[in-house]
């Protein structure tokens, strides 16, 4: 019995044993058939994408690629498996791989750009970024590659939107010169490089890629005010990319305006707004699809009653956006905004005024009211996988108005003894009525193994510009356009054609190394027709050309996928603008062989991040500005005095121009929350000075050559710090502008009126914060200038008036957003 027992015992442990040895031989046989499945995708220009999607079809295993394109998919359970690979603006491709037996196999998959990107977006709210952004090498139809250009995503910066202060807004990019001249809210004037601000006039400036200056070739000033809460993000594109756009010596500022929630039918947002000196502004919209339809419409109402005494401003602004999708390949887009404010302009000061009060005012019956409408069509189609079309018919319609006294700040408006009432008042009307359609094509071709981009078009302008000045006002002390005479001093007619073509090709010489050469055509003119009463027309310059070919080129080199070496060289011009060509008074006359100003852009730089907590932009830059318009005392044939306007100078700017932002803390809560700390400063350096020019003093030509150029700053620094803690977001800002002339003789010592005189330096100092309230509220506070500096940034030669106008004190400014 025992032996029996025994025999039992050992054949079931031998059964164990062969149960186990079978287990272990199944087991090693299904391990031994696993394999990994490792690679990179890359872009056509070789450079690794990141975050592309890579899953084995009819599978749940996958992953998503790294920062340089790497991706691993571990113990795959065949041999042979399809990879479905996808990602945004790229076309999704499906790859059979075969095992070749070894543990882990590697593959390269290039993916090819899909240059209409994605026709249906879904828009989620951006985290707070603390980094300037950059454009792609080709964007929508437009090769960026080798250009200076940012990105400001207004969702992720603390600024004062409400009232636009352009300081906080654009601070991040150096260089910008912010000026105050029609109240906190109304407009924003800017410019870089020691360009001129006014109305950021030096910029083709665009709202979703249509024009909104309000005549290129008669003033092309940027009336058009739309609400900076409805913006999404900010593009700005340098002077060395013009080509494509146009010919404008500062470059392209587009506002492209926040995209529908497409995942809903409705949407609402609102957001409002309080502060000081009666500050109350108010927000509200609405978006969705339905169908095949797409929309989006806002309406804005602000009111102030301004930081100086009579400087009370009311301003609204409307927008409506409808998108139709026929096809995947064929979308129409309508949309019409408009914007609208009258300003009280309560006069320039003088230098003693200015000390006594900065907040007083000279005059409490000036006004100005623009009221602009931008109706457009937009065609988007995807002729095929490689080619897009897009053309584009906007207009901007609309007036620029004003009715004040216009005399310098130490001429009293008083009441007239004899009559008891004050004298009329100057009323004056620019009527805009600017069409553009453009054509424009890019197309995607190949040679060798790299994709190449070619952009062109056509560009049609229709200008036409009735400007009635020295109009006979009342003598009340309202907004009131109307006349008591029904003679204008002027009235003038300027009518532009003008045919643009232009083509630019982007060229990968290797994945790293790219060029893109550039060409540009204008052919057109300028007619001026009218009334001056008191001059004769047959003395008035009635026809400008405007003939030019212009040509430019780009280049970059990547480093790595988040930095490039950039450079660039483009040929600029600028027209002469309606009010250059206007005698203003029978003392003067307007040369008849005007030319247009004429230069180029050059810069070169290099960009990108360091890691995750450095990202830096460092360039240098020369901008060349030919036949600068300006004034020379002559005399005719008869011995008689006269000042004649014409083209009398020459100017060069060279600069430096230094953005870093540095992360040193950052932790991840274990909530999903993080806490970081950065710091940035974005400065520039410019040497901006006369190379060639004459101005008049006491009826006699001084030479100017070798003086610096009126209204530009040697430095400009703007530098933060910027605290997150989960929902929790806030910037402490320092802005510091050093001091510049007002005129080109350079006079230091300040005018009785207020004209000429050296602009001091100022620095200011603002706080601005943002708390999210669960996903539907967002609180916004902040406090400008903390200080309660009192400063100015310009002595203005020609609207608002001569002289100082003081900018905005201390101000606190809270705003609710809510989107449900």
């Amino acid at each position: 019995m025992q032996l029996r027992n025994s025999t039992i015992i050992k054949s079931l442990l031998s059964f164990k044993y062969a149960v186990l040895t079978l287990f272990l031989f199944i087991n090693l046989i299904s391990y031994a058939q696993k394999t990994d499945v490792n690679g990179r995708i890359i872009g056509s220009n070789g450079i690794g994408i990141e975050g592309v999607s890579v899953r084995i079809v009819d599978s749940k295993k996958g992953t998503v690629t790294d920062k340089e394109g790497f991706f691993k998919i571990e113990n795959t359970e065949s041999k042979e498996h399809i990879l479905h690979i996808t990602s945004i603006g790229y076309f999704s491709q499906k790859i059979k791989t075969k095992s070749s037996g070894s543990k882990s196999d590697y593959i390269t998959v290039t993916l090819r750009e899909d240059i209409n990107s994605l026709d249906e977006v879904v828009i989620e709210e951006k985290k707070n970024s603390i980094q300037v952004e950059r454009l792609p090498d080709v964007h929508d139809t437009y090769l960026i590659a080798g250009t200076k250009n940012e990105v400001l995503q207004l969702g992720g910066i603390n600024a004062n939107i409400a009232e636009k202060t352009g300081r906080q807004i654009f601070a991040k990019i150096p260089g910008v010169f912010v000026y105050d001249m029609d109240g906190s809210g109304n407009q924003i004037n800017i410019s870089t490089r020691g360009l001129d601000p006014h109305r950021s006039w030096e910029y083709n400036i665009r709202q979703n890629g249509v024009i909104t200056n309000s005549d290129m070739y008669g003033y092309p000033a940027s009336h058009y005010s739309p609400a900076m809460e409805s913006i999404e993000k900010i593009e700005l594109v340098h002077g060395t990319a013009s080509l494509q756009y146009g010919a404008q010596f500062g470059g392209m500022i587009n506002y492209v305006s926040k995209q529908p929630d497409t995942t809903k039918a409705f949407t609402f947002e609102t957001i409002n707004s309080a502060g000081s000196y009666g500050l109350f502004s108010s927000y509200n919209s609405v978006s969705g699809k339905v169908g095949k339809l797409t929309y989006s419409a806002y309406y804005q109402k602000r009111h102030s009653d301004g930081y100086r005494k009579n400087s009370k401003s009311d301003a609204q602004s409307q927008f409506a956006s409808l998108s139709y999708e026929f096809t995947k390949n064929l979308k129409v887009k309508a949309e019409l905004g408009r914007s609208s404010y009258v300003y009280q302009i309560p006069g320039p000061l003088t230098d003693a005024m200015f000390a006594q009060d900065p907040r007083q005012s000279t005059r409490s019956r000036n006004y100005f009211n623009p009221d602009i409408y931008v109706p457009s069509i937009v065609l988007d189609w995807k002729i095929s996988p490689s080619t897009k079309l897009r053309w584009t018919n906007s207009g901007v319609y609309g007036s620029r108005n004003s009715v004040l006294i216009d005399a310098f700040a130490n001429v009293p408006d008083a009441i007239d003894q004899a009559t008891n009432q004050y004298k009329p008042r100057q009323v004056d009307i620019d009527n805009f009525k600017s069409f553009t359609s453009e054509l424009r094509l890019v197309h995607q071709y190949r040679i060798g193994r790299l994709n190449n981009f070619v952009s062109g078009g056509v560009q049609v302008m229709k200008n036409n510009l009735r400007r009635r000045q020295l109009g006979k006002g009342t003598t009340g002390s309202d907004f009131d356009l109307s006349l008591s005479n029904p003679v204008w001093g002027r009235d003038i007619h300027l009518k532009t054609k003008n045919v643009a073509f232009f083509i630019e090709n982007l060229l990968y010489i290797t994945p790293k190394l790219s060029v893109t050469p550039g060409f540009r055509v204008e052919n057109g003119t300028t007619n001026m027709t009218g009334v001056i009463t008191y001059y004769q027309p047959e003395a008035l310059p009635n026809k400008i050309k405007h003939h030019f070919p212009l040509f430019g080129i780009s280049s970059q080199y990547k480093l790595d996928a988040d930095s490039r070496i950039y450079a660039g060289f483009s040929q600029a011009y600028r027209p002469t603008v309606l009010k250059d060509i206007i005698p203003g008074s029978i003392l003067e006359q307007v040369d008849k062989n005007l030319k247009d100003s004429k230069g180029y852009n050059l810069e070169v730089g290099i960009n990108g991040k360091i890691g995750n907590t450095f990202s830096y932009d460092v360039s240098i830059f020369q901008i060349l500005y030919e036949n600068r318009m300006g004034t020379l005392a002559m005399k005719d044939a008869a011995g008689k005095d006269y000042i004649l306007r014409t083209n009398t100078g020459n100017s060069k700017t060279k600069g430096i121009e230094l953005y870093t932002e540095y992360k040193p803390f950052s932790v991840q809560g274990r909530n999903g929350g993080k806490t970081e700390f950065s710091v940035f400063t974005s400065t520039s350096y410019f040497d901006a000075y006369y190379i060639k020019g004459s101005s008049i003093l006491n009826n006699e030509n001084l030479n100017t050559t070798g003086n610096k150029l009126e209204g530009v700053p040697t430095w400009i620094s703007r530098n933060g710090l910027q605290f997150a803690h989960n929902t929790f977001f806030a910037t402490l800002q320092y802005s510091y502008v050093s001091s510049l002339y007002s005129d080109a003789l350079n006079t230091v010592e300040p005018s009785a009126n207020a004209a000429k005189g050296k602009v001091p330096s100022y620095g200011l100092w603002d706080f601005n914060g943002t708390l999210k309230i669960a996903k539907r509220y967002n609180l916004k506070f902040g406090v400008n200038n903390i200080l309660n500096k009192s400063y100015y940034t310009k002595r203005p030669t020609m609207y608002p008036g001569a002289g100082i106008w003081t900018s905005d004190g201390r101000s606190i400014v809270v705003s609710l957003g809510i989107k449900i």
